[in-house]
């Protein structure tokens, strides 16, 4: 397609703009992100007439908002419900503006994130950098600015913008432009972005320059509901491809995607795997399952405020592998408050036999005061006791399981990060 001079003009002046400005400067999320999104759970369902409780449209997020308000989620943190792919028409309107599908969402996208904001919760919409999104809808390419514009005057709060039917090359001029739109809308729209989900197969990826113009970025394969699925992303951020942790903090997070808790796929031992890396390496924490049905050990599981806490700790600082204490058995840290503490993930990726011990010693995990350390453990939030440096800890992961605990410095007066 020949691109037309105006849009080849925006996209040359807002590349030398994006070099003198931070097109981020949103100032959201300074902890990750919390709420539900649609996709891993219901996809492209869009038959409405024969599965209206489940099809993507307006009935399914308003029930899934009042769920979250009754039921605690809310409260806990998840405040944005996001809708991802199918939402549209397929064509754009006779002003070349996006519009709903008018069936689907007979009340309009500005009425549901009213609904949304009656209710404390924020609305999240999807969109594509490329020509169509990824189910085929009106993408974004050509549309940016009123795009962003349009979003803006619906009071929409986030973002999501894939990357399908695009030019990779073309990305590092069109998520910032993106970015720089939003920000001129005056709207504070948190913005998630799939560009290093795209272009980093074994290319060396900018994730500075990303950080400086998303506040979340999708980084590797769309999870799905299997344990293979979550171990394969939980292997990928171990690698740290392009040490892409050092990057993420307040206002930055790396994105792993989607949380399984509640679904189909997972065993109890490998939803509290996902549930307790995704705290260790900072994640934002977007629930996809249906929370009229959700079991209630799950449910406490995505509402437990121990390991919360560990996500949302106010460092930010996102946890990385530090050792493996035999093959697929994996030692995490991550740095939190008060000083000087921190949260440690010991992950049992092999799903055969009997649980594996670890021996870790504190002196190896970097703790050194001389005064020793509270140690806590975090699902269930056991007090295991006083450990000084030299002292030994014996820990034990089920087959694709995970033990998680707190190690919080007694000098600090905190006795544990929560309790």
């Amino acid at each position: 397609m020949k691109l037309p001079y105006k849009f080849i003009e925006i996209v040359l002046l807002l590349t030398v703009f994006a070099f003198l400005v931070n097109s981020l400067d949103n100032g959201l999320v300074p902890t990750p992100p919390m709420g539900w999104m649609d996709w891993e759970r219901f996809r492209c369902n869009i038959n409405c007439d024969t599965d209206p409780d489940n099809c993507i449209g307006e009935r399914l997020f308003m029930r899934t908002a009042d769920r979250m308000v009754s039921d605690g989620y809310r409260d806990a943190g998840y405040v944005y419900v996001s809708i991802d792919d199918c939402w549209m028409s397929k064509e754009r309107d006779s002003q070349l503006r996006l519009q709903a599908d008018p069936k689907r969402f007979p009340h309009g996208i500005k009425w549901l994130a009213d609904y949304m904001h009656q209710r404390g919760l924020k609305l999240g919409i999807y969109e594509d950098f490329g020509t169509k999104t990824c189910g085929g809808y009106p993408g974004s390419e050509f549309f940016l600015m009123s795009d962003a514009q349009t979003f803006a005057d619906w009071d929409v709060d986030m973002l999501k913008l894939d990357g399908c039917n695009s030019h990779v090359d073309q990305m590092s001029v069109g998520y910032p432009t993106m970015g720089l739109f939003l920000n001129k809308t005056g709207r504070p729209i948190l913005y998630s972005c799939s560009w290093p989900a795209y272009t980093g197969s074994g290319k060396k990826t900018d994730y500075k320059l990303i950080a400086k113009t998303c506040n979340m970025w999708r980084n590797y394969k769309d999870v799905e509901d299997s344990w293979d699925s979550v171990y394969g992303i939980i292997q990928f951020y171990a690698e740290d491809r392009d040490h892409f942790s050092s990057v993420a903090g307040p206002g930055n997070w790396n994105d792993p995607d989607q949380l399984i808790i509640g679904d189909y796929g997972l065993s109890w031992n490998q939803q509290k795997v996902q549930m307790g890396m995704w705290a260790i390496m900072a994640s934002p924490l977007f629930m996809s399952v249906d929370l009229d049905k959700i079991d209630a050990q799950s449910r406490s599981l995505l509402l437990n405020r121990r390991v919360l806490a560990i996500n949302q700790d106010k460092l930010g600082i996102q946890g990385t592998k530090l050792m493996s204490k035999a093959a697929a058995l994996d030692v995490w840290t991550k740095p939190i408050l008060p000083k000087g503490s921190l949260a440690v993930a010991v992950v049992n990726g092999n799903n055969k036999g009997v649980p594996r011990t670890a021996v870790i010693q504190l002196k190896e995990l970097g703790l050194t005061n001389p005064s020793g350390y509270n140690v806590t453990e975090t699902f269930d939030g056991t007090a295991l006791g006083l450990f000084r440096p030299l002292d030994k800890l014996t820990v034990e992961a089920n087959p694709s399981g995970i033990y998680l605990f707190t190690a919080v410095p007694i000098n600090t007066g905190a006795k544990t990060i929560i309790v």
